[in-house]
């Protein structure tokens, strides 16, 4: 049985930033903290009596939005709730995403206390007229600021999310941004690329002076030099650590392992008993919708055809690749089913082989996509 997860998404942000693509929603009124609780907690009684689960929480990650809006008296009860329903493994990874800003940051240590023992503060950057441009909150002091009273509150798992390939202002340096963040010295960090993802205010009206793509590579490049000398390894496409403080959370995810997801517009990943039978989950994105029906949950089995490519599009994303016997594990297919794109990936540099172990190449990483395309399933 594959380890199992709790994705617990939050919707609602202070502003929505303008190239943010997740399900958030500006908040208009005061946040309806207790009935959203109910609902989540019968949005998870009503999966499990669906799927009849058993194993332990070996994660749980609660996203958003802003999470930090919610107050601490919320969690208890949630965590509460969901203790009641699913037995949690002794070493439990639980996660809350987290905004600069002394209103959030203030709640840190009750946080702690109940039990939360990851922070992942979305910083972005630290750079005041990025911040503007980024339509955040916060600025770079808060942000600082945040990151220590994660530390005073008693938290030794931090993430910090940062962007870089932002539009060229003459006070940024991406560099220096990541400096700062190291400096810090969280345990894990999130180094990611902007990209103007659809249906965002940036798609539709992209921002002046982006980087173009060679001047990004080359960045990426020196930053992750950067990151290594500092003794931050990438396991994961945008995902650095020091030695063990990988996210078990995200880890299972691209590990094809299962999770449920409770909230607006959550979603989640279901094997079934028979080898190979999947299920993808989604609820009502809008959380008007999702509070008038929470334990409706949207269900799609995942076809053999679509299983190659499912597998591959998250295994592939870790350095570490997979194994062979993996796939068959996870999806009830024979592995002869992946040779065919395997070999041509082989042929042109984008995997390497170890016996059993794949895993991508520099070159394979850089062209992800491309890689990924030689597992679609032909029409």
């Amino acid at each position: 049985m594959s380890p199992l997860s709790l994705y617990v998404h939050m919707p609602w942000c202070l502003r929505k930033c303008p190239y943010c693509d997740f399900n958030s929603h500006e908040v208009k009124t005061a946040l309806p903290e207790q009935t959203y609780i109910e609902a989540l907690l019968a949005d998870l009684a009503g999966q499990l009596e669906t799927f009849a689960f058993n194993p332990k929480l070996v994660s749980i990650f609660i996203g958003g939005g802003t999470p930090s809006l919610f107050s601490a008296d919320s969690y208890r009860q949630l965590l509460a709730g969901i203790d009641t329903l699913l037995a949690l493994t002794e070493d439990v990874e639980i996660t809350l995403e987290a905004n600069p800003g002394t209103f959030e940051s203030a709640k840190f240590a009750a946080y702690r206390a109940l039990g939360i023992n990851r922070l992942s503060i979305g910083v972005q950057s630290f750079c005041d007229a990025q911040l503007s441009r980024l339509g955040r909150v916060h600025d770079g002091a808060a942000a600082r600021m945040a990151a220590e009273q994660a530390r005073e509150a008693g938290f030794t798992r931090l993430n910090l999310d940062l962007m870089f390939g932002l539009p060229k202002v003459p006070e940024y340096d991406a560099l220096t941004d990541l400096q700062i963040a190291l400096d810090l010295a969280p345990e894990h960090l999130s180094w990611y690329q902007l990209t103007l993802e659809p249906n965002t205010y940036f798609h539709r009206y992209p921002p002046p002076q982006l980087p173009d793509d060679q001047h990004n590579f080359i960045l990426q490049q020196r930053g992750q030099a950067l990151l290594a000398a500092a003794g931050y390894q990438q396991y994961e496409v945008s995902a650095y650590a020091k030695p063990g403080q990988a996210c078990r959370h995200n880890g299972n995810y691209w590990r094809f392992g299962d999770y449920l997801g409770i909230g607006a517009g959550a979603h989640g990943k279901i094997s079934l008993a028979r080898p190979g039978q999947i299920v993808r989950t989604v609820k009502a994105k809008h959380p008007a919708a999702y509070l008038a029906a929470p334990r409706h949950t949207d269900i799609r089995v995942v076809t053999e055809d679509e299983l190659p490519l499912e597998f591959m599009m998250n295994h592939l994303r870790l350095r570490e690749g997979f194994a062979l016997m993996d796939f068959t594990r996870q999806t009830g297919l024979p592995d002869s089913v992946l040779q065919p794109g395997l070999e041509h990936a082989l042929q042109q540099g984008l995997l390497q082989r170890q016996g059993q172990q794949y895993r991508a190449t520099e070159l394979g990483w850089r062209f992800l996509d491309e890689l990924l395309t030689l597992f679609v399933p032909s029409c």
